[in-house]
């Protein structure tokens, strides 16, 4: 099991192609998954003192700490296979510079990777990895 959730957007098609990403490169299965707009996401969100309707960003919880944005993704390439973890090399940009970069990014997500009107739904290998199944 994981011991640590990646909270996406469910609606984004970006962060879609995000978990998409992550999920063959992490076979250990450390990362688990759920959608900002779930009952579990919320929930979760909530225990860390966050609130899920301002959350419209990538979040990781790992080790009981909540990180977003930039840093949450760097985060998570680290801890995935292959060359990936070369990129938490960014951590030593101020992260102002990161997610400035980001936020271009986030606001133009729907215009440049579309919206989804539902999550999708998980194939049957990766259901477990998903917390809002």
């Amino acid at each position: 099991m994981g011991d640590a959730v990646v909270f996406y957007d469910g609606e984004c098609g970006l962060c879609d192609k995000a978990v998409q990403f992550i999920i063959p490169r992490d076979p250990q299965g450390r990362f688990q998954f759920a959608a900002l707009q779930s009952e579990i996401g919320g929930k979760l969100l909530r225990e860390h003192g966050y609130d899920e309707a301002d959350m419209k960003t990538f979040v990781l919880l790992e080790s009981g700490r909540v990180y977003t944005r930039s840093t949450a993704a760097l985060r998570v390439a680290r801890r995935l296979n292959g060359g990936w973890p070369l990129l938490y090399g960014l951590v030593i940009v101020p992260r102002l510079l990161r997610d400035g970069v980001y936020h271009v990014i986030a606001n133009n997500r729907y215009r440049w990777f579309g919206k989804a009107d539902a999550c999708r739904l998980p194939k049957p290998g990766e259901r477990g990895r998903f917390l809002d199944r």
